[in-house]
Parts: structure tokens; C-alpha cells; sequence
């Protein structure tokens, strides 16, 4: 080989390396990285599995309960991905849905004169009776008590007393609840017990607390009815639920003014997207919702008017939160922190945005208690009737 050829034969050589180099496959990064995010190069076919929705919205509502001091509404909504619409949701229900708070505060309520039915075995220090009423047409019977002694010049003030789920074909008036309502009429309150439509001997049908406005319908219908009686104070009047009626309590006290004050027990008091995220568990430990195997309301407000990501504003009409700062008056909670039929974080979360709108509001929990506080109840009965007796009585704070 002559002299001239070698540095031709060398730079040929490093060409060849040169060439054989960059024909080598780029090397992934490990499996076990911790700098990689992931075992894999992120695809469109393993990115959704990546981040499993059912895991994140766990570990949300975890963190949620555990600091409810600091929990907002915002979080709760955003924790879950919401669900596909499969229907074209609209900016707004056209025309206002039933639910929508402003719809129920254009209507009317006038009720009727009662009619009584049926006198009842007295109680301690008061006569009870079963009336009936009209709403809507339909003739609402209800449990009614009367104080004995001297009726107050003004007249007696009024508990209106809304029960929680029962089975409407099992209901009766005069079964179940009867220590609470005795509770009330011994401490010299009228109290007016309805049988909302559909329950009991009650007409019309039973369409559930959630998906329509028909029971607390029924009951301002039986708070204007009772106001009709000539032993009632129109200008004292108090109200209180359990679980679903407390739904209907916080419902009536932003549509009406005429409620001076409000307790609710274990109630269904957070606002439609919060119960869509907070009122069920993943898999089989689901959240008892009696009203879902009759009724599927969660599924059709979702397939009619779409999640409420999709359509916030409707969302917000139906919802009593959005209106509490129009509260009739102050309101108390009591709550169980091992309710397994509805969760103690609907009462947290009302009471957050209660006072977020510069509105009274008091919570009591009561550690290890269940759905009826079955532990506490003479404690958190003692609590309610004081708490009416300051704000509806005007008596003095104990």
C-alpha cells in the first residue's frame, strides 16, 4: 500500500464506525427508574390505565373527611372524573326543572283547613290527632299534637317534623318516631307530622326526596295548613328532619321565610354533586340509599341534563346549598360519626358553606353513633329542643 493510500484506508475505516454507530436502537429508560414517572414510555393505548380513577377518588375523599375543617366544595367536585353524558346536556333546563329552588319560590302553598280525622290516646301533657290536608290536590294525612294547659296569647309555637325514609307501603302514621315527636309536644310545641304522598293512607305517588320537590311540597303545604288553626302562633314556627328529611328541611327553609330555625339529624344535606360523589362507596360496601332501587334519580338527571362538570348551572339550581345564604333562619346539625346510611361528611360540608355565607349553624357529632344516634339520642334530643326553644320560643339561651 503506498503512502498515499493509507490516509484514504484510515478516514474510510472511521466512516464504516461512524455509520455502524448510528445504526444502533436508542436504549429505553429502565423499568425501575424513579426518575421515568413510569415502567413504560407513556402511549395512547397505557395512558388511562397509568392513573386508576377509582384509586384517586378514594384517596380524595380520604383526605376530605379527615380534614373537613378545610374541605371545599371545589374538591369534592373535582375529585372524580365525571361520568360521559349520554345526552347533549344544555347550559339550562328548559323549561326549570321542578327541583329548581327558584322555581319552588315562585309557587305557592296555601295548604288547607285541617280536618280531623281521628283522636288519638293522649300523651304526657298533650292531645294528638290524625288530620288530613290538602297539597296539590292530594288529601296528606298527618300526626298532629296540641299542648294542654293555657295556650300562650300569641298561640302555641309549631314543630313541622319531617321523617326520614320508610318504605311508603309499610308506613303508618302512628308507628315509628313516636319518643321524638313526644319530645317536642311535651315541651309545649304543636307538632305537625306528615305523611307525605304516597305513604300511608296519604294519596297521590310516592316519588322519592331526591329526584322531585313533591314531599316538601306536601309539608309547606302542611305548615300553611297548621298555621290555619286558631292554636297555632303563625309568627313561631321551627322545623326538623331526619336523613331524608333533612333534605326537605334545608330544602323548605330557602324556599320559605317563615322558618325561624332548623335541626336536622343525620341528614342528606350536602348539595347534588357532593351526594353523587360522597353518598356511595366503590363495590360491594356501597352506601344504603334506600330510594335507588325504586327510583334511579342519580342516572337520569345525569342522562337528561349531564354531570355536573358538564352543567354546573343546573346543578346549582336544584341544589338548597347554593341558597343558603337565604336561610330562614339559624340551623343545627346533628350527626353520628359511624352513620353507615349516610355519611357524616354531608353534614361537614354543609356547615362549611353555612359559614362561608356568614349564616348561625352548629354540628354536634357523636363519636361511634349510628344513623338514628341510638348512643346519645336523649343528649342530642335535649341539644334540638333547647336549640328551638331559643330561636322559635325567643327563651334564653340554657
Amino acid at each position: 500500500m503506498t503512502q498515499n493510500a493509507r490516509p484514504l484506508t484510515l478516514i474510510m475505516a472511521l466512516l464504516l464506525l461512524l455509520l455502524a454507530a448510528c445504526a444502533q436502537p436508542q436504549a429505553t429508560a429502565p423499568a425501575n427508574n424513579p426518575g421515568s414517572g413510569a415502567g413504560e414510555p407513556i402511549t395512547a393505548a397505557t395512558a388511562a390505565p397509568a392513573v386508576p380513577a377509582v384509586t384517586n377518588a378514594s384517596a380524595a375523599a380520604t383526605v376530605i373527611r379527615a380534614t373537613a375543617a378545610t374541605a371545599t366544595t371545589t374538591a369534592t367536585a373535582t375529585a372524580t372524573p365525571p361520568p360521559a353524558p349520554t345526552a347533549t346536556p344544555t347550559a339550562t333546563p328548559t323549561p326549570p326543572h321542578p327541583l329548581s329552588i327558584e322555581l319552588m319560590r315562585q309557587e305557592s302553598y296555601p295548604g288547607s283547613d285541617l280536618v280531623f280525622e281521628q283522636t288519638l290516646p293522649p300523651g304526657n301533657g298533650y292531645s294528638q290527632y290524625i288530620v288530613s290536608y290538602l297539597s296539590e290536590g292530594n288529601k296528606i294525612y298527618a300526626l298532629l299534637t296540641i299542648p294542654n294547659g293555657e295556650k300562650p296569647e300569641s298561640g302555641w309555637p309549631v314543630v313541622i317534623f319531617n321523617h326520614g325514609f320508610i318504605p311508603p307501603d309499610v308506613y303508618r302514621t302512628t308507628e315509628r318516631y313516636e319518643a321524638y315527636v313526644a319530645a317536642f309536644a311535651s315541651a309545649g310545641y304543636m307538632v305537625l307530622r306528615s305523611d307525605y304522598r304516597g305513604h300511608g293512607s296519604s294519596e297521590g305517588e310516592a316519588t322519592g326526596g331526591y329526584s322531585s320537590p313533591a314531599y316538601t311540597v306536601d309539608v309547606l303545604n302542611g305548615m300553611a295548613s297548621v298555621l290555619r288553626h286558631p292554636d297555632a302562633d303563625p309568627d313561631r314556627v321551627g322545623m326538623w328532619g331526619h336523613s331524608m328529611g333533612g333534605q326537605i328541611t334545608l330544602r323548605a327553609m330557602v324556599v320559605s321565610d317563615q322558618i325561624k330555625a332548623g335541626v336536622v339529624w343525620a341528614g342528606v344535606v350536602a348539595s347534588y354533586p357532593d351526594m353523587l360523589q360522597h353518598w356511595t362507596r366503590p363495590g360491594p360496601t356501597r352506601t344504603p340509599d334506600p330510594e335507588s332501587t325504586r327510583r334511579p334519580w342519580r342516572r337520569e338527571l345525569v342522562e337528561a341534563y349531564g354531570s355536573p362538570a358538564e352543567n354546573p348551572v343546573f346543578w346549582a339550581s336544584i341544589s338548597p346549598n347554593s341558597y343558603v345564604a337565604d336561610l330562614s333562619g339559624p340551623l343545627q346539625l346533628h350527626h353520628g360519626t359511624a352513620d353507615t346510611s349516610v355519611p357524616v361528611i354531608l353534614s361537614e360540608l354543609l356547615v362549611e358553606e353555612v359559614q362561608a355565607a356568614g349564616k348561625p349553624v352548629e354540628l354536634h357529632l357523636y363519636e361511634g353513633d349510628n344513623h338514628n344516634i341510638s348512643n346519645y339520642w336523649g343528649l342530642a334530643m335535649s341539644r334540638s329542643v333547647a336549640f328551638l326553644d331559643q330561636y322559635v320560643k325567643g327563651l334564653a339561651a340554657p
